[in-house]
């Protein structure tokens, strides 16, 4: 008996430790807190702009083709190539062209002698002058037909006019090409500019000679001013957007043909309103709301009113002031009162670390 007690006894201070150990565990996890990507509202560039990607294209892209059909036998050049005038830059097949000319100068030697003699044997009145027009009419058009047939000559070689650089090769050695039909394409590089897509949302907002701003992706300090230069009256059958073309006020050697350009555009109707990610807006109970930071690092669900809904944005009519931090993301994981650790959008802690808060490491993880 007294065995048996002494057991129990034992079992019941096992059993207690356990759930101490227990209850430290869950209030350690308890005080464990989330990191969260936040945003100061008002602090972004584009808050309040419209950014489209684009590709740095020639404002003069000149289609290069044969006058005369014939089969391609040599390609002197290859994309991306720096041309200068004179430069030879694809041949076709002469065997037909110099046949015609060796023909057609046979036959014009055949007039000029024609003419000679019927000029000598009109002197001595031995053919009437109708005879010898006839023969000055065989020899002009002898002439001509000489003439144009050096000039079809001339026609196999594809020479550049201007300086560019070639691109959009769209024919190769020994395939058969026809009169007109673009071998290739030569973009002058002086005039760059940016080609873009406009949704028909953003179409109102826009004008010709708009201001913008440009930046490369692939080096992001890279800026350049420009200015809207063209915008298609019509949308594209295929996406439904219209074409525009920006051009680059002050370029520089950093920019290249065929690079990927981001364009934005200020638009002065919005530029008093503030603008949040379309991914910080939560709903609560059918109406629009953010999750705004304290400076305890707390969050309270916010209303707001939206004025308007863009590609990426929510134009904002109320609920917010610039200045305040708001959270971007995993809005439907937060509780009202809950404490976050603050990440900025670059990934990067926003503020101290709270005690107990995880790392972004380890979050990702």
């Amino acid at each position: 008996m007294h065995r048996v007690c002494h057991f129990s006894v034992r079992s019941s201070a096992l059993l207690l430790v356990v759930a101490l150990f227990a209850c430290g565990k869950a209030e350690v996890a308890s005080q464990a807190v989330r990191p969260v990507l936040t945003q100061v509202v008002g602090e972004r560039a584009d808050d309040d702009s419209a950014l489209y990607s684009g590709e740095v294209r020639s404002r003069y892209e000149t289609p290069l083709s044969f006058r005369i059909p014939g089969k391609l036998t040599a390609r002197l050049v290859d994309n991306g190539s720096v041309v200068k005038p004179g430069d030879v830059l694809a041949r076709l097949d002469p065997g037909d062209t110099t046949l015609v000319a060796t023909a057609a100068l046979a036959t014009l030697d055949q007039a000029r002698s024609d003419l000679q003699r019927y000029r000598q044997l009109r002197e001595k009145n031995f053919v009437s002058e109708a005879a010898l027009e006839a023969r000055e009419t065989a020899f002009k058009a002898a002439r001509a037909q000489a003439d144009l047939a050096r000039n079809q000559s001339s026609y196999t070689v594809l020479k550049a006019e201007q300086a560019g650089v070639v691109g959009v090769i769209s024919a190769e050695v020994g395939q058969v090409v026809g009169a007109g039909q673009a071998v290739m394409r030569l973009a002058r590089p002086e005039t760059l500019e940016v080609a873009i897509a406009i949704p028909e949302s953003r179409m109102p907002a826009l004008r010709l000679q708009q201001p913008a701003e440009i930046g490369l992706w692939a080096d992001p300090k890279a800026h350049y001013p420009g200015q809207l230069r063209e915008l298609s009256p019509v949308a594209d059958p295929v996406t439904r957007t219209y074409a525009a073309r920006v051009a680059i006020d002050r370029p520089d050697q950093r920019l290249r043909l065929g690079m990927t350009a981001s364009v934005r555009f200020r638009q002065p109707a919005e530029e008093n309103r503030l603008s949040v990610p379309l991914t910080a807006v939560f709903q609560q109970d059918g109406q629009p709301a953010v999750w705004v930071v304290g400076a305890d690092q707390r969050v309270a669900l916010r209303p707001v009113r939206v004025a308007a809904y863009r590609e990426s944005r929510a134009l904002l009519g109320g609920g917010l002031h610039s200045g305040e931090r708001i959270v971007v993301a995993g809005v439907h994981k937060l509780t009202p009162g809950e404490t976050i650790q603050l990440i900025d959008p670059s990934g990067t802690p926003a503020a101290a670390s709270v005690p107990g808060a995880a790392s972004p490491a380890a979050a990702a993880r």
